[in-house]
């Protein structure tokens, strides 16, 4: 499926409802809506000019996809900056989502016509806006004083930031069952060899070690594309080179351990019986129940359980073989931005700041709980998050976190997910899966007319 930044799966897939970034904002569809919840506001192919409102006052107008969790985030932020801020008001505006959402924002950045303020992807997405040309440039701004600068690479182009971040960072990584590992004595792995001894132990225990649930397939590419941490630790570049027809999954050692790693668990003994039948609704209560004990997902797919449930989880990173570069590869928040044809850019600047602030995120939680770390300075989850949120936070006050390579690049092949299910399953080798997958990529970029391919 896809969602703000994420395009891991594809769109049908039973746990679409999962993937919703809650806090400030997610795609999908919906009505338009206006500041105050309730209120029926213009489409989003309505004016953008910022105009003095009654009483002198400033107005603004912020466009932001129609999904509900969007459009209730937004009014309470528009709510509480209008409070902090009564010399200026906020309109609010919809779009769809998916491509009709991106033609649209296409069309009023090249016309002249976007909002003051609008939301959207960060990542390879934002480079089709043409940021240089359409968007007010941030870089060093006090706009984004607040931002944890491990944000920065996902809204950045040629050196200039472009963007401030809304809502919460998901992790791709490794849920586990903490009471397995508590019973095991067993610790967190900070290398692909601890991670091996781990399963092996739960193995021993007459304990599942790995679930797979290939019946979605989607959930079958957490070893590769949240491998992506491990890859850059070992080779700053590969992105770069990666997009520019240079470095390839087969032949690059640290790119094409994401693929062996999906191999082992079959060739291991260490899957669940049936993970070729089995779907995520499926196998989450398995995993809680401790019938198995590590789940290579998405750490926000543990916010569909119950609290009591999802606190038995916890969450750490794909191991990579260097503990000294041990992290998380993460899918980070979608981004504000300002374009250049705005009339009151001081005021957005005002609003932006504002939601991407400790006060914007108190604003964010009271529409729905976090259900990952916000990526703003010195900001503290609740205590009442739940455990994966928690464990996400620990890497990124770390600074061990690393963008997904789809945020740094936009070569991604359509097919990876059914490739790796038949590398997970054992039907593949791991080294013909990755040179299934560059062919498969070097398709998609020369239809992207990408220089060098």
């Amino acid at each position: 499926m896809k969602t703000p930044g994420l395009r891991l799966a594809t769109a049908g897939a039973a746990a679409a409802a999962l993937f919703v970034l809650t806090a400030c904002g997610s795609s999908s569809s919906s009505s338009s809506s206006s500041a105050a919840a309730g209120d029926t506001a213009s489409s989003g192919a309505g004016s953008a000019a910022a105009s003095p409102a009654g009483g002198g006052k400033t107005e603004l107008s912020l466009l932001v996809d129609n999904g509900d969790a969007t459009v209730k985030t937004a009014n309470a932020e528009i709510a509480a900056f209008q409070k902090a801020n009564p010399d200026i008001t906020v309109k609010l505006n919809t779009r769809p989502g998916g491509g009709d959402g991106d033609n649209l924002v296409k069309t009023k950045l090249s016309t002249g016509t976007m909002e003051d303020v609008f939301w959207y992807n960060s990542g390879s997405l934002l480079q089709a806006l043409k940021p240089e040309q359409t968007l007010v440039d941030l870089t060093g701004d006090a706009t984004v004083a607040n931002v944890d600068p491990s944000f920065f690479p996902v809204v950045t182009v040629n050196g200039k930031v472009f963007g401030a971040p809304f809502g919460t960072l998901m992790g791709g990584g490794i849920l586990y069952n903490k009471d397995v590992y508590a019973k095991l004595n067993l610790t967190v792995p900070k290398t692909w060899a601890e991670f091996e001894a781990n399963s092996e132990k739960i193995k021993a225990a007459g304990i599942t070690p790995v679930l797979g649930t290939f019946k979605d397939t989607w959930t079958t590419q957490l070893f590769v594309l949240g491998d992506y941490h491990n890859v850059a630790a070992a080779n700053s570049g590969f992105a770069t080179d990666y997009t520019g027809n240079k470095a390839k999954y087969a032949s690059s050692a640290p790119a094409l351990r994401g693929f062996q790693k999906t191999a082992e668990p079959s060739a291991k003994g260490w899957l669940n019986k049936g993970a070729g039948s089995t779907t995520l609704s499926q196998g989450l209560p398995q995993l809680v129940a401790g019938k198995v004990a590590q789940y290579p997902i998405l750490s926000v797919v543990a916010t569909n359980l119950p609290p009591d449930q999802a606190n038995k989880l916890g969450f750490f990173g794909i191991p990579g073989d260097d503990a000294g570069k041990a992290g998380a590869t993460v899918w980070s928040p979608g981004g504000q931005y300002i374009p250049k044809s705005g009339k009151n850019i001081d005021a957005a600047k005002k609003f932006v700041a504002f939601v991407a602030s400790a006060a914007g995120c108190d604003v964010a939680n009271t529409v729905s709980p976090p259900t990952g770390p916000y990526l703003i300075k010195g900001y503290k989850l609740p205590d009442n998050v739940l455990q994966v949120a928690k464990d996400l936070q620990a890497y990124v006050d770390a600074n061990a976190t690393t963008p997904a390579l789809e945020f740094l690049s936009p070569v991604k092949g359509p097919a990876l997910e059914q490739i790796t299910t038949a590398v997970e399953s054992g039907q593949t080798q791991a080294k013909d899966g990755a040179s299934q997958y560059d062919a498969d990529v070097t398709k998609q970029a020369k239809q992207l007319g990408l220089p060098g391919w």
